[in-house]
């Protein structure tokens, strides 16, 4: 698989891997938390107005309960006085019935607080009390013979009973005001609880939507920064599911894709240029070995049969020289034109400048500039493609042609850094230099100051983001009326032993 089709593979694989996700938008998060707030707000509330009401049952229950307890105990005091006094036994009866209106017209209430059992239990006593009053009235009336043994044993029954009433109605109603005090206590702390509760998820839901929202935003400025420093790979998926962000990332990866395309579009678009700046010296070059061949070859149809045979050797071997020689010009054009696949190897800078001023060569050799180089033998090499930085230093060759006056000077240097990682190439002439107010701009695409149709501003342009694909970095520094330098820094290439 060629390096091209493997970038389209991987940006095909990101574009899938990010549409396959399941979906899982910011705006349902979002609705998901604000869910969960209403659905705990709404539990509650339904908390307290259950408590509310539980409250309301429990101090209706006090107050019947109150008056129950207050009627009884009215009519065991007429009680008390019937049996000392023989006062009317009717005012005994005159709280017993409304004792037992309330049980009966409460009934469903008490029951619900009470529970059937004592509901039943004290509905149980009043009726035995209320039996042994009537049983009390009809001996008042009849008075048979054994009257006095059995008002004695109903004076004690009806004591037994009354007290059991009275206890076990006190019993209740101070165990439900205990109830009724337990939930005013938990009817103060509930508002207090949920106000932590609701503080701790608060903070939790800020953080979380925080971390959904900041991380990704993060990631997406430190692609930006990649993206401008000239790393152009497919961004892949980090999450599980796919959101708003998910979209962000598939539209900067057809953002990266129209770039790489565009930016091959320029690197090739300024390859033309070049091209047609080195054949108009390559048609001057060409001229010579042309002329040289037409006259040779003339000479040797007219002269053929006046000549020797080694003269005739002679002119052949001229016009197969000047022959090659033309081949060989036409071959480094060609080379330098052929639109190829990138392809990175370990390179050796020597030879790479070498290469370069080859094309370069007739361009120099028309102005009338002298080109110096200055390369230890010994530098490392760098990884990188041959034809890409070959354009760059073309493009650098013929920038400094084109501001150095007739018979000016280009001296082109490599070294390392101090630290060993990098390589440093220096185009440096003589020329007219670039005034300071433009000199930040002269990478910016389209920029130029060069004269109509003599240049597109895309060079330098393309140059720059050759050198930072491969690592680098290229800087410029220059004087007006002195001269130029262009800096050029390629990471030196890190290889086993073997491949060296």
């Amino acid at each position: 698989m060629t390096q091209e089709n493997h970038i389209e593979d991987a940006e095909y694989q990101a574009e899938k891997a990010l549409k396959e996700r399941p979906r899982f938008s910011i705006r349902s998060r979002l609705l998901l938390g604000f869910m969960l707030f209403f659905i705990l707000s709404a539990a509650a509330e339904l908390t307290a107005i259950i408590t509310l009401h539980r409250l309301e049952e429990k101090t209706r229950f006090l107050v019947i309960a109150d008056r129950y307890t207050y009627e009884i105990q009215q009519a065991r005091r007429f009680e008390k006085n019937f049996f000392l006094y023989q006062t009317d036994l009717q005012y005994v009866f005159d709280h017993v019935g409304p004792a037992e209106s309330l049980m009966n017209s409460n009934s469903q209430e008490l029951r619900s607080v009470l529970g059937d059992d004592n509901y039943i239990v004290l509905n149980a006593h009043l009726e035995k009390y209320k039996e042994l009053l009537f049983q009390l009235a009809a001996i008042d009336t009849v008075l048979p013979e054994n009257a006095e043994t059995r008002m004695s044993e109903i004076e004690n029954e009806l004591r037994q009973y009354g007290s059991q009433m009275i206890t076990f109605a006190l019993q209740l109603s101070e165990r439900e005001l205990d109830t009724v005090r337990s939930m005013f206590r938990w009817a103060k702390l509930l508002p207090l609880i949920f106000l932590v509760f609701f503080l701790i998820l608060v903070i939790y839901m800020a953080n979380f939507l925080f971390r959904q929202i900041n991380r990704p935003l993060s990631r997406l400025m430190e692609l930006t920064e990649r993206i401008a420093e000239g790393d152009l790979t497919p961004i892949t998926p980090f999450r599980k599911y796919r959101d708003e962000f998910s979209n962000v990332n598939m539209a900067l990866n057809h953002m990266i894709h129209e770039l790489k395309r565009r930016q091959e579009l320029m690197i090739e678009s300024h390859k033309l240029r070049a091209i047609g700046t080195l054949t108009a010296g390559i048609a001057h070059e060409l001229n010579n070995p042309l002329n040289n061949i037409t006259l040779t070859a003339a000479v040797l149809e007219e002269d053929y049969e006046n000549i020797s045979d080694e003269q005739r050797l002679e002119l052949v071997r001229d016009l197969v020289k000047e022959a090659q020689r033309s081949e060989r010009i036409v071959r480094n054009l060609l080379g330098f034109a052929r639109k190829s696949e990138i392809e990175t190897k370990h390179l050796d800078i020597s030879d790479l400048i070498a290469e370069t001023l080859k094309l370069a060569q007739n361009q120099v050799n028309l102005k009338g500039v002298k080109v110096t180089t200055s390369i230890p033998v010994n530098l490392p090499k760098i990884h990188g493609d041959r034809q890409q930085l070959n354009q760059v230093f073309l493009n650098l060759i013929l920038n400094a042609l084109d501001a150095i006056d007739k018979n000016g000077k280009l001296n082109i240097t490599a070294e390392t850094t101090s630290m060993f990682d990098f390589i440093t190439i220096k185009f440096t002439d003589n020329g007219s230099g670039i005034p300071h107010h433009i000199l930040p701009s002269i990478f910016d695409p389209f920029f130029t100051t060069k004269p109509t149709r003599r240049g597109t501003g895309l060079g330098l342009s393309v140059s720059k983001g050759i050198i930072e694909e491969h690592g680098g970095n290229i800087t410029v520094e220059s004087e007006v009326g002195t001269g130029t330098t262009f800096i050029i820094s390629l990471p030196i290439a890190r290889i086993p032993a073997e491949f060296k």
